[in-house]
């Protein structure tokens, strides 16, 4: 018996139904996913796992073939057997939501295009995450200024989540709040709130958006891979396997955590090879190993991530994580130039990505620039307050002010990211060099012996230097003045 996900069968049924024509992106969107929006890579998917269910795939072309510019059509030989059941129903899937159109409560005409543009760029946002299904904008909003029943609304939609939010003025600050519910249930999941003042609402609007959407993006892994764990009986499906490796690989802070994403993240890409969700999520996770210091094989990893992410980004040029990976390895590979432009094309295709402005900030801090690369990591900071990578924020702000001279800003920083993450190595060595530079030399070699008892193979400058490959000749002076001089004097062995 041929088992294959419900979307795959759907797929397969619509291009066998509608074999005398080329099916285009928009037939397949609106048939087999009834309207809502899909994310390229996940189109993709699902045509390759079509193609492999039947013995087929994208090289041979056998039975499924593309045509570009066009669509794809069935072009295998079709024989209908009489008295077939019809096909019934399939499940919401696992990662599936509509976004409502916020309301406005207030009834201001200055709040209205703020509650569209958060609406419209959150359904947006939500539909880049792998392997998700996200109602599309016209359809949801047909619900605006409606009171519906979530429940009923699941079912109509076919979707597990449903996302709700409002407006309004709360004397001078503008109140978003928003909850997200189980579409089966209807039992409240989550709920939070965004304030801002009235003057800065313009400028706001993309930090609000920023802030709701990472936090989103997060919680919704988390979600749909705890019911994925809770509901699979058989063996995980690829996009099973990706939605699991993701919500590990967010709360990532640890090598084992990190190792387990990426054991997931291959398995996805064993029973699927071309998939691109896959094949990048692999490769970003590869990136992190190496950036961290806990891969065994660097080259080897850096030559396997290339061979990953070109024929991905080739398929699909606007795929904001694999550009975000790409950048990563550019750093990694000291092509600093390179790395800039990635990261400034993810932030293009999603002005909001509050890590792409973190990492934007850190390669201008190895181009020799931190005075440059101080404001989109003070982006990344304000666009996710609460995130995970905060604390890398705080680090990156307490390296730049320390690569600047600016002593005490530096401190400070360091301190925060220190209270955040203590058991992050990085914070502690930037408190050290900073505290020495300003004279306060016990409490420097204190920060000092906790950074090695971290990360014990950077006992010297030597080893620490071996490991930051990355860092053109400006950068390197500069910390030679700085994050080098304070080390020494806290106390760190040249060898």
């Amino acid at each position: 018996m041929l088992s294959i996900e419900p979307q795959v069968f759907d797929l397969l049924v619509f291009l066998v139904g509608n074999r005398d024509r080329v099916v285009s992106k928009n037939d397949l969107l609106a048939s087999v996913w009834g309207g809502r929006i899909v994310s390229e890579s996940t189109l993709f998917s699902r045509i390759n796992a079509a193609r492999h269910a039947i013995g087929d795939s994208g090289d041979r072309q056998r039975l499924i073939r593309t045509t570009i510019g066009k669509g794809i059509r069935f072009i295998g030989a079709v024989r209908q057997q009489a008295g077939a059941e019809p096909v019934t129903p399939t499940a919401a899937p696992p990662l599936s939501i509509v976004v409502l159109p916020f309301a406005n409560l207030s009834n201001d005409p200055d709040l209205e295009s703020l509650v569209d543009g958060i609406s419209d760029d959150l359904t947006t946002d939500l539909s880049r995450i792998p392997g998700s299904f996200v109602i599309a904008r016209n359809t949801a909003f047909i619900y605006k200024g409606q009171s519906v029943d979530v429940k009923q609304l699941g079912c109509e939609l076919g979707v597990r989540y449903v996302l709700e939010g409002s407006v309004r003025w709360a004397g001078d600050r503008a109140r978003v709040n928003l909850q997200l519910t189980d579409a089966e249930s209807g039992a409240h999941l989550w709920a939070d709130r965004f304030d801002t003042d009235r003057a800065g609402l313009p400028a706001a609007q993309d930090e609000i958006i920023g802030r709701l959407a990472r936090t989103l993006n997060i919680k919704l892994m988390e979600l749909a891979s705890h019911r994925i764990e809770q509901e699979t009986a058989h063996k995980s499906t690829p996009n099973d396997l990706l939605i699991r490796g993701l919500a590990t690989f967010y709360r990532s802070g640890s090598e084992a955590t990190l190792q387990e994403a990426l054991r997931l993240f291959e398995q996805a890409l064993e029973l699927d090879p071309a998939s691109i969700p896959a094949r990048v999520a692999v490769a970003h996770a590869l990136c992190v190993n190496i950036a961290w210091g806990w891969s065994h094989s660097v080259q080897h990893d850096k030559a396997r991530v290339e061979g990953l992410l070109l024929p991905a980004i080739e398929r699909d040029a606007n795929n904001v994580r694999a550009r975000m990976a790409l950048g990563l390895l550019r750093r990694l590979q000291n092509r600093l130039e390179e790395s800039r432009v990635e990261w400034e094309t993810a932030i293009a295709l999603q002005p909001y990505n509050a890590h792409a402005s973190l990492e934007l900030g850190l390669t201008l801090i190895y181009l020799g620039q931190p005075g440059a690369g101080i404001p989109p990591i003070q982006k990344a900071a304000r666009l996710g307050p609460y995130d995970s990578s905060t604390p890398a924020a705080f680090s990156a702000l307490a390296h730049a002010h320390l690569l600047l001279g600016e002593i005490e800003p530096a401190i400070e920083f360091a301190r925060k990211a220190r209270a955040r993450k203590p058991a992050v190595y990085i914070p502690h060595m930037l408190l050290a060099a900073a505290l020495a530079l300003h004279a306060e030399l016990d409490e420097a070699a204190a920060a000092l012996v906790e950074g090695i008892r971290l990360r014990p193979q950077f006992y010297s400058l030597a080893r620490l230097r071996a490991y930051t490959t990355w860092g053109n000749s400006r950068y390197r002076a500069l910390r030679e003045k700085t994050v080098d001089l304070g080390l020494r004097r806290a106390g760190m062995p040249e060898t």
